[in-house]
């Protein structure tokens, strides 16, 4: 195999590594996020999309002089090229798909505790209503008070 293959090959089983990587159950979309907006994948994206889609055009660039150079006849590395984009547009939706998995377990997660939140706010104005309603027993009254026990009284003239 020439050098220019094994640099292809190289890169093909690199994404397969990273794909197989993401792609492992125990660490979870929120670390992934994590690990995606630290400060030093953010300069390895900024610069390696740059190089990524400079080696996708060397593999396409590959593929075009392997399938025109050996005039129809089969090579077993032309193979490996042909792999390339395929994978490394799997590589790139697969990483979004994690950050959006970790974005809504977050959203998620915040809409649980608001709801839990507004759940025991309900329950407390529930005991302090029924609280209420029974001060005239601890006062010495009957015990429960009617709604029409609150209303002003109004005499006839």
């Amino acid at each position: 195999m020439s050098l220019q293959w094994t640099a292809v090959a190289t890169f093909l089983y690199a994404e397969v590594f990273l794909v197989l990587l993401l792609c492992v159950p125990f660490i979870s979309a929120a670390r992934w996020q994590k690990i995606f907006k630290s400060r030093l994948v953010g300069l390895a994206v900024a610069y390696g999309n740059t190089v990524f889609v400079v080696l996708i055009v060397i593999l396409v660039l590959l593929l075009l002089g392997e399938r025109l150079g050996q005039g129809g006849a089969a090579n077993k590395d032309g193979g490996l090229v042909t792999w390339g984009p395929p994978s490394a547009g799997l590589l790139r939706r697969l990483v979004t798909l994690i950050s959006q998995q970790a974005v809504l377990g977050a959203s998620t997660e915040a809409f649980r505790k608001q709801a839990e939140g507004a759940s025991q706010a309900a329950r407390r104005y529930m005991e302090d209503n029924d609280a209420l309603r029974k001060v005239p027993v601890a006062l010495g009254g009957r015990g429960e008070i009617s709604p029409d026990a609150w209303a002003p009284s109004v005499a006839p003239h």
